[in-house]
C-alpha cells in the first residue's frame, strides 16, 4: 500500500525523482551531564583536541574533493565549518568548561553548543537563524569522533534517495559526487542547509517530513516530488507512470523555454515587461546571462559580510563589485546596501557597543544600522560608486521608513560624492539612487519617496510579514503569510500609483514578482517591471507573452473592487487563473 507523506518542497530544474529509499544512520551518541577527576583534565582537553585535528582532517578531504567547475557558494559551506573548528567561541570555551567544571569533553562540548544556538534562536533575519545548524553540524561531528566513529563506508548511492533526520554539507556534497538521486530529511526548512545546497546542486528535495526515517524501509520504492513537498512509498506502478511522465514532460517543457530564450517579454497588445533578476552571490551571473535578463533588480550584498571576523575593506567589494559589473555586459546591476542587523553582523560590529535587541524585526537593522556605523556605510557606498565608472549601476537603499531618514542617507551619499571628486576619483555622477519599499509606512509615504529617488523597488517578503505581523518561517503563523490579503494588494497598489504619478520607474523584487500565480495580478496592477530568482525567468518571460494588458487591467479593477467586500476564498482564481 502507498505511504504519502508530506513535507517542505524544495523545487530545483529537476522537480521529480525516483529512487530506492538509503536510510542513512548517523550514531550519534546521546551526550549526558557527565564529569570527571581533576587529575584527568589535561588527558580530557588533549583527546577533545585532538578530536577537532580529525574532524578538520574529514572535512579538508571533504573540501579537496568538490570538483573545481563547482559553485563557489557550495565549498563555502565547508569551508564556514572549517572556520568554526577554529573559532574560540567552540575550542577555547569547550576547553574552559572542562578545565573549569570538570566536564567531560562530550558534555562541555554541548553545553558550548547550548548556548550558542540560543544566540541564533534570537536572531530576527530567517536565513541567520537557520545558521545555528552549522554549530550542529559541527559539534556533532566532533561528538561523533570523541565517541569512536568513523566515516561511514556507504554501498552505491547512485540514482537512490537518502533518507536521514539531518544533512551536513560535507554529506550532501559527497553524496551529489556519488549520483545521489533526491535527499528526505526530517529537519529542515526552505533556509535549511539541505535545501540551500539541494537547490544549488539541483537535487530535488523534500526536508521536514517528521519521523521519516521510521516510516521509510531500506531499498523500498521512493517518489520524492519536490515541487509540492510530497514523499510516495511503495508507489503502485499507476503512480509510477503518473511521475514518469511528469519527469519527461519537465524535460520537453524546458528544452520548450530555452528555444524561447531569445525573444522578448512582449505581452500580446505590445507592452514589453523589463525582467531582472535577484542574485545572493556572483556565481549568479551566468545564469542570469544565459536566461536572458535585462539586468539585475537585487544584488544581496550579504555574503561579503557573514562567516568573517571583520567587515570587507572598500578594496575588497569594490573589486566584487566590478567584477559583477563586469560579467553583466552592459546590463544594470541594482545593488542593494547592506541589509542585516546588530543580531546579525560581524565580532567587530559587535565590539562597537551594539547591544542585542529586544525586537530584532523592529530594531537596529539595513539602513537603521548604517546610518548608526558609517565607518561600515561608507566603505560600501565608496566601493558601489567606484563601481559604477565601470558600467551601469543602481543604488538601492533598503527598510526605509521615513523621509527624515532618506534626507540623512541622501546626504551622506553626497558628502561621500564629492569625497570622491576631490580626490578624482571616477564614479557615474548621475547614479540612480532607488528605495526599497518593504514597510506599510514607507507604501503609504511613497508619494514622498518618490519625490527624492529615482526609482522605487517593492520588497514583498518583508512588506507582506510587517503589514500582517506574521513571520513566514514560524511554523506556528506562517500559515497567515498572504500575499492577496487586501491590505497587502492595496499597499501595492499605491506605492506602483506613487510611482507612476511622478514618473518614475518601479519594480518587485520579492517573491511574488517570479511566482506565475501572481504575474497577470501584477500586471494588471500596473507593474512593468519585474525582478526574481534566475531560473524563473524563462517561464515568466513565456507567460507574459501570452498576456494582454487591456484584458489584465480591467480584471484587476473588478478584482480589487470586490475584494473589499466579497469574502470568496475563490475570488482571484476565479478571476485570473481562467485566462
Amino acid at each position: 500500500m502507498t505511504l504519502s507523506c508530506q513535507g517542505i518542497g524544495i523545487k530545483t530544474t529537476r522537480e521529480v525523482a525516483i529512487g530506492e529509499a538509503y536510510l542513512l544512520q548517523h550514531g550519534v551518541p546521546e551526550i549526558i551531564h557527565r564529569e570527571i577527576p581533576q587529575e584527568r583534565v589535561e588527558a580530557e582537553i588533549d583527546r577533545f583536541e585532538s578530536a577537532l585535528l580529525t574532524t578538520t582532517s574529514h572535512l579538508r578531504s571533504v573540501r579537496d574533493q568538490i570538483p573545481s567547475d563547482t559553485a563557489q557558494d557550495i565549498s563555502e559551506f565547508i569551508d564556514t565549518h572549517l572556520l568554526m573548528l577554529e573559532d574560540n567561541a567552540i575550542s577555547q570555551a569547550t576547553v574552559s568548561l572542562i578545565r573549569q567544571k570538570l566536564y567531560s569533553a562530550e558534555w562541555a562540548l554541548q553545553v558550548r553548543r547550548d548556548e550558542l544556538v540560543r544566540v541564533f534562536d534570537e536572531m530576527d533575519d530567517p536565513y541567520l537563524r537557520t545558521r545555528k545548524d552549522d554549530v550542529n553540524h559541527v559539534v556533532g561531528h566532533v561528538q561523533f569522533v570523541l565517541a569512536g566513529g568513523k566515516p561511514e563506508q556507504r554501498g552505491d548511492l547512485k540514482g537512490r534517495v537518502v533518507v536521514a533526520r539531518d544533512l551536513t554539507p560535507a554529506e550532501t556534497i559527497m553524496m551529489k559526487n556519488q549520483g545521489v538521486a533526491a535527499f528526505i530529511t526530517e529537519f529542515g526548512g526552505p533556509l535549511s542547509h539541505t535545501a540551500i545546497l539541494a537547490r544549488s546542486l539541483g537535487i530535488p528535495a523534500v526536508v521536514g517530513v517528521h519521523q521519516a526515517t521510521v516510516l521509510f524501509r531500506q531499498g523500498e520504492p521512493l517518489v520524492v516530488d519536490g515541487a509540492q513537498g510530497v514523499v510516495l512509498a511503495d508507489p503502485t506502478e499507476r503512480i509510477l507512470d503518473y511521475y514518469r511522465q511528469r519527469i519527461e514532460s519537465r524535460r520537453i517543457r524546458e528544452v520548450e523555454l530555452r528555444q524561447q530564450v531569445d525573444l522578448p517579454a512582449l505581452t500580446t497588445d505590445g507592452e514589453r515587461i523589463s525582467l531582472y533578476s535577484n542574485i545572493e552571490l556572483p556565481d549568479d551571473i551566468p545564469v542570469t546571462m544565459e536566461n536572458r535578463a535585462d539586468g539585475v533588480g537585487l544584488f544581496r550584498t550579504e555574503f561579503l559580510y557573514m562567516n568573517r571576523t571583520t567587515p570587507p575593506t572598500e578594496e575588497e567589494q569594490y573589486g566584487v563589485y566590478v567584477d559583477a559589473v563586469k560579467g553583466l555586459n552592459g546590463i544594470p546591476l541594482t545593488i542593494r546596501t547592506l541589509d542585516l542587523g546588530v543580531d546579525k553582523t560581524t565580532d567587530t560590529m559587535a565590539d562597537s557597543g551594539c547591544m542585542p535587541a529586544i525586537n530584532p524585526a523592529l530594531g537596529l537593522r539595513a539602513i537603521r544600522l548604517c546610518l548608526k556605523e558609517p565607518e561600515l556605510f561608507i566603505p560600501q557606498l565608496r566601493a558601489i560608486l567606484r563601481a559604477s565608472a565601470e558600467g551601469p549601476v543602481r543604488l538601492m537603499i533598503p527598510m526605509l521608513s521615513g523621509v527624515q531618514e532618506l534626507k540623512q542617507v541622501l546626504a551622506i551619499i553626497d558628502k561621500t560624492k564629492q569625497d570622491l571628486i576631490d580626490e578624482e576619483v571616477a564614479f557615474d555622477r548621475e547614479i540612480p539612487i532607488g528605495g526599497m519599499i518593504e514597510v506599510p509606512a514607507a507604501a503609504l509615504a511613497a508619494r514622498r519617496f518618490a519625490h527624492y529617488l529615482d526609482f522605487l523597488s517593492i520588497g514583498t517578503n518583508d512588506l507582506i510579514q510587517y503589514t500582517l505581523a506574521v513571520d513566514r518561517m514560524d511554523e506556528e503563523v506562517n500559515f497567515l503569510f498572504d500575499p492577496l490579503h487586501p491590505a497587502v494588494l492595496m499597499l501595492i497598489r499605491y506605492t506602483i500609483e506613487a510611482a507612476q504619478d511622478a514618473d518614475i520607474p518601479v519594480s518587485m523584487c520579492g517573491e511574488m514578482a517570479g511566482d506565475p500565480r501572481y504575474v497577470r495580478l501584477l500586471l494588471g496592477l500596473g507593474l512593468r517591471e519585474l525582478s526574481m530568482q534566475p531560473s524563473a525567468l524563462l517561464e515568466t518571460r513565456e507567460l507574459i507573452r501570452q498576456c494582454n494588458l487591456f484584458d489584465l487591467q480591467q480584471k484587476t479593477r473588478i478584482f480589487m473592487e470586490e475584494l473589499e467586500d466579497n469574502d470568496d476564498e475563490h475570488l482571484f482564481d476565479r478571476i485570473f487563473l481562467e485566462v
